[in-house]
């Protein structure tokens, strides 16, 4: 019974966010957080979440998400992307996939890095975090969809010392790419012996996980990044 009023709450909060979400992040908010951040000096990189990849292919929001990254890229608003994602729904780390389609589209190699711990958003931006310091990035900026964006916001505001800038996508940009079909080979990505995170965590804690319990904080030592 327990489980079940909690299951009942979650939902309703779930709807109510959404509810929120949408009011929160119309159109022009991305378009203004796109045009505040050209304005800055470009980034020194940009975290973007990872999504499964299923059925051999970039399903849309992947593909969006990817597309923005060179977008940022191209346009100068990030000198470097992180893409971060294990494989926790199939067989393929979320950031390699990423990566091998940010490849294709034009983002040099060199410029790609990667966090392959994270399975699930609060952790995308937690390793990521770990990655740009350990590399020297002294700015980073968050780049996924709206509904994400709105939902890390508390989790990157309350974290972190350093500013993490959000850049959600602005979906009239987007419409523009919709012809790009770029074509990978998701070998390198495969991992072997793979279980899905449904198979080894209950929904519980999973959820736990969503909402950041999991991650080793001790890593994170109260440092931070440099501000600009």
């Amino acid at each position: 019974m327990k489980k079940l009023i909690s299951l009942a709450l979650i939902m309703s909060l779930t709807t109510l966010i959404i509810q929120l979400a949408g009011c929160i992040t119309p159109r022009r908010g991305p378009q203004k957080a796109y045009n505040k951040a050209a304005a800055m000096p470009p980034l020194d990189a940009v975290i973007v979440p990872g999504i499964p990849f299923k059925n051999s292919n970039w399903d849309s929001v992947m593909k969006a998400r990817v597309i923005w990254s060179w977008v940022l890229y191209k346009n100068g608003i990030a000198k470097n992307i992180i893409y971060s994602g294990a494989a926790v729904y199939s067989p393929y780390k979320e950031a390699i996939i990423m990566g091998l389609y940010g490849q294709k589209l034009g983002i040099p190699a060199e410029h790609i890095f990667y966090d392959t711990s994270a399975r699930h958003s609060t952790e995308n931006v937690y390793y990521s975090y770990l990655v740009a310091k350990q590399l020297g990035f002294k700015s980073i900026g968050l780049a996924t969809d709206p509904f994400q964006s709105f939902l890390l916001k508390g989790f990157t505001r309350r974290r972190f010392k350093t500013p993490i800038y959000h850049i959600p996508f602005v979906t009239d940009t987007l419409k523009a790419y919709n012809y790009l079909h770029p074509k990978i080979n998701p070998k390198p990505a495969k991992v072997s012996n793979f279980e899905s995170i449904t198979q080894k965590e209950s929904f519980f804690r999973r959820l736990r996980g969503t909402f950041g319990r999991d991650i080793d904080w001790s890593q994170y030592e109260g440092g931070c990044l440099s501000s600009l």
